[in-house]
């Protein structure tokens, strides 16, 4: 969430710089990425969901600049603007509350998909040791 609002409301090079991190997390599937994380972090539970969050947050990234970018140029946020406000109280308290509800309805979505991971990982012996549930 903070990297797509920072992308979008800065724009310009910031904007540039975050998105093409994002391209390249984006670019290697989910499950490989998670993999060769916890391989690297070691096995257990933390160590996997640790993985699935670093692997899981590019499309997180994209949805909120798109709002930001939506909600950046609106006249409340002008308004904002010229009553003083910096920049990261425009962005903590104005702008990522309105990104929150796209972002509820695509973690439902990828819930999914995350349980798909773990239980992957747990298969691989990488996710929760055996006297542990998942």
């Amino acid at each position: 969430l903070l990297v797509g609002t920072v992308a979008g409301y800065a724009g310009g090079w910031t904007d540039t710089i975050l998105m093409r991190i994002t391209d390249i997390f984006l670019a290697f599937p989910k499950l490989v990425l998670a993999l060769a994380f916890v391989a690297a972090l070691g096995p257990g539970i933390e160590n996997a969901v640790l993985a699935i969050a670093i692997t899981s947050w590019p499309p997180y990234a994209r949805i909120a600049r798109a709002e930001t970018l939506t909600v950046r140029n609106s006249d409340y946020i002008k308004a904002v603007q010229l009553m003083g406000a910096s920049p990261v109280r425009i962005v903590l308290r104005h702008i990522m509350p309105l990104c929150i509800s796209s972002l509820i309805i695509r973690v439902t979505l990828d819930m999914a998909g995350i349980i798909l991971t773990a239980a992957g990982l747990g298969f691989l012996g990488l996710g929760a040791q055996p006297p542990l549930p998942e």
